[in-house]
């Protein structure tokens, strides 16, 4: 999914002279997202993406909260909305990631016994 939106937003951004508005609905033009844009859950997702495309945000997208809430209650009521393989490379990339395991060693003074003598 991820790379089907940078693809799309790079289509968007290939002519540097358009208003924001213009590039983003450019970028929802895009024939890579066509499939997500048809569907129970098109429209979410076009609300979400154009919301994401326009914003001035310092965090990109975090004004936009309510358009993907939306999409993602869509896609929970119609888990087909979109096509699986596009679903699934997002699943697998999470599963890819390896879980590290921290061991936590306490400093040396931390083990002392309270009833040490301090040492002058």
């Amino acid at each position: 999914m991820e790379s089907l939106l940078a693809e799309a937003t790079a289509y968007g951004n290939e002519d540097e002279n358009l208003s924001p508005e213009a590039k983003a609905q450019k970028a929802l033009e895009c024939p890579c997202i066509q499939n997500l844009r048809t569907g129970p859950c098109g429209s979410q997702f076009s609300e979400a993406f154009l919301c994401f495309m326009k914003s001035n945000a310092e965090e990109k997208g975090s004004d936009c909260v309510n358009p993907f809430v939306a999409l993602q209650k869509c896609i929970q009521i119609n888990p087909n909305a979109f096509p699986s393989d596009v679903l699934e490379n997002d699943e697998a990339e999470a599963q890819e990631k390896p879980v590290q395991d921290y061991k936590i060693i306490p400093p040396k003074w931390s083990l002392e016994t309270a009833n040490a003598k301090p040492k002058l």
